[in-house]
């Protein structure tokens, strides 16, 4: 029975190259441990010890087992590195290094490595800490008389039984080679990770104090060990690079910096998932008449297209609030334009690889500094929370309304007046949803955080982040926090204006007499002329009533509202025509100008920016 069983690992070790490797591997231990200048060819053919040999070589079988199993686990590349050391570490060396250059860090491809190629220590498995090897994060590089540099140019595997008559590894750095050696360190296998027919950077393999030296079976499963490594290793570079790219994609897509507006103080953050980018985006857009709007958003899915979608919708948004829409007419507009994409219109979505589905959630309000008044409307969107000057906080009750793209269902807007200094929060469910807590547990948490007088918005952000969110979330989220500020009385004038033509001289008397009292006499002839020509044209061809107002915000604004609902439109008149050039000189003389239509009528307005 016993030699049968001998003469099965012999034909395994022929037919089965990882058999072949292992056992051959466990004589070579046996035969430099257990009985020293014992052919190992006897052993295997039944002389004492087989039983050891086969033990030996099963563990290897299990090592390389445990490998494919343990190594990979996550898509980062340092920690794949660490994995490779920590299966190995103390089973097959006592000492693991794990080299890479910085490029395979930020996802980017290699490059050519040679014996000038510096590289970054990414791990370093050991059985104690007095090895004297370069730490974690030192940057190495190896003179080319070293196997490191050697396996490099070769493209081969290395080994050194004996460190201490290995000269080329000693005239790297001789004193650092005379404490590594000093600590017990005697063999080393030095191997590249290669895969995809390319090399990723290089993995060594040290033993020390009894541990018998390396031999040529060793050096086999040190190949097989690294190899499935180098796959795992290029696994999460790719994935890396999938990563950074759609973040930069979605950061250049978000907001940078502050938008110029004082409607309201706001602060945001965004984090994007552990998983991988998604569409959660924000905005904070000015509107005319020194409103603000605030948009939260969230595309289904991740990667790039979730991004790219995102910054499709983004653009969209800002594109509605140009011609100054009401809410629900914004949400409506943006719910066909998905169901468009839904559709895949044109060529390049029917033959795009992501081309699909596309679910998206949205949160508007725009919010008046004048009236105190805010309008809000939602698709599918988590409910918006609203916290008093005095910590209250209450969830504003929005109607139910499906996610943009459904289509058939129209938007409905709620309408509150906020108190000065009152903060509101949007969010996306990221926030308060995960796994592990449902959505009403994390609503009841999130007031409980929020309900604090007097918080700064930035204040605010931090401390639900802090409160609700582990160090890597499972889902994007994106957070807005926006306190409201009122513009006062003073910086306010509005006349009700009679239909009669005469009656244009008396206002633009009016306007020069409020800019003086504004300290703003520079802009008076200007503002004048802009106020005498809207004035005029609203009695001439709209319908009563007809108002002028003036607010003394970042910019001088100028509006002009009637009952009628037809717009101006800017026209080039002929030499021979009458008329036609007051609304060309109006935009000749303001910053911005536009029209927003109302309930009652529509209002013309214009900028002037302030000296």
């Amino acid at each position: 029975m016993e030699r049968g069983t001998q003469g099965e690992t012999s034909a395994a070790a022929a037919t089965d190259p990882a058999v072949g490797v292992g056992v051959a591997a466990a004589v070579g231990v046996a035969a430099g441990t257990d009985a020293p200048g014992v052919d190992a060819r006897l052993l295997l053919l039944g002389e004492p010890g087989v039983g050891r040999l086969a033990l030996l070589a099963r563990r290897r079988l299990e090592l390389l087992h445990d490998a494919g199993v343990r190594i990979g686990t996550t898509l980062d590349v340092t920690r794949t590195a660490e994995e490779l050391a920590e299966v190995t570490v103390p089973r097959f060396a006592d000492f693991v290094a794990v080299d890479l250059p910085d490029a395979m860090l930020l996802g980017e491809e290699p490059g050519p490595l040679g014996a000038d190629t510096p590289l970054r220590r990414v791990a370093l498995g050991a059985v104690h800490e007095e090895s004297h090897l370069h730490a974690v994060g030192d940057l190495v590089r190896y003179a080319p008389s070293t196997p490191q540099a050697r396996g490099l140019e070769a493209r081969q595997s290395m080994l050194e039984p004996v460190l201490a008559a290995a000269g080329g590894w000693l005239a790297q750095d001789p004193a650092r080679g005379g404490r590594i050696l000093a600590a017990g360190i005697h063999s080393l296998v030095t191997v590249p990770l290669r895969a995809r027919g390319t090399t990723l950077g290089l993995v060594s393999f040290y033993r020390s104090d009894k541990t018998a030296p390396f031999e040529d079976d060793d050096l086999s499963l040190a190949q097989e060990l690294a190899g499935r490594a180098a796959i795992c290793v290029d696994n999460a570079r790719r994935y890396t690079r999938e990563h950074n790219t759609a973040l930069a994609l979605q950061r250049s897509l978000l907001p940078r910096g502050r938008s110029e507006q004082s409607a309201v103080e706001v602060a945001y953050r965004y984090l994007p998932a552990q998983a991988g980018v998604g569409g959660d985006w924000f905005d904070v857009i000015p509107l005319s008449g020194a409103r603000v709007a605030l948009v939260v958003g969230d595309v289904v899915g991740h990667g790039l297209h979730a991004a790219a979608t995102m910054g499709r919708l983004r653009t969209a948004v800002h594109n509605f609030c140009s011609l100054d829409l009401p809410p629900d007419d914004l949400l409506t507009h943006l719910d066909d334009l998905v169901g468009r994409l839904d559709r895949g219109e044109g060529w390049a979505a029917e033959n795009s690889p992501d081309s699909g589905i596309v679910g998206a959630t949205c949160l508007y309000a725009v919010y008046d500094p004048v009236s105190r008044r805010c309008t809000l409307t939602r698709a599918g969107h988590p409910l918006p929370a609203v916290v008093d000057p005095d910590g209250t906080v209450t969830f504003v009750d929005l109607p139910s309304a499906p996610p943009l793209g459904l289509g058939g269902m129209p938007f409905e807007t709620v309408e509150l007046e906020l108190a000065e200094g009152s903060q509101l929060v949007l969010y996306t469910d990221g926030l308060i949803e995960d796994r592990h807590r449902d959505i009403d547990a994390g609503l009841e948490r999130l007031a409980a955080v929020l309900a604090q007088a007097g918080r700064p918005p930035e204040e605010t952000c931090e401390a639900v982040l802090d409160a609700l969110l582990p160090a890597r979330p499972s889902d994007d989220v994106a957070l807005l926090v926006a306190r409201t500020h009122a513009l006062d009385s003073d910086r306010v004038a509005q006349w009700d204006v009679p239909s009669d033509p005469a009656a244009v001289s008396r206002f633009r008397a009016a306007v020069t007499e409020q800019l003086a009292a504004w300290g703003l006499e520079e802009l008076s002839f200007t503002a004048e002329l802009v106020a005498s020509e809207l004035v005029t044209n609203a009695i001439r061809h709209a319908t009563g009533p007809v108002q002028l107002r003036l607010l003394r915000d970042r910019a001088l604004i100028c509006e002009v509202s009637d009952g009628s609902s037809t717009s101006p439109r800017l026209r080039r008149a002929k030499n021979e025509d009458e008329g036609g050039r007051g609304l060309f000189l109006v935009a000749q003389l303001t910053e911005r100008w536009g029209t927003r239509y109302t309930p009652e009528g529509k209002i013309i307005w214009t900028e002037l920016p302030l000296p």
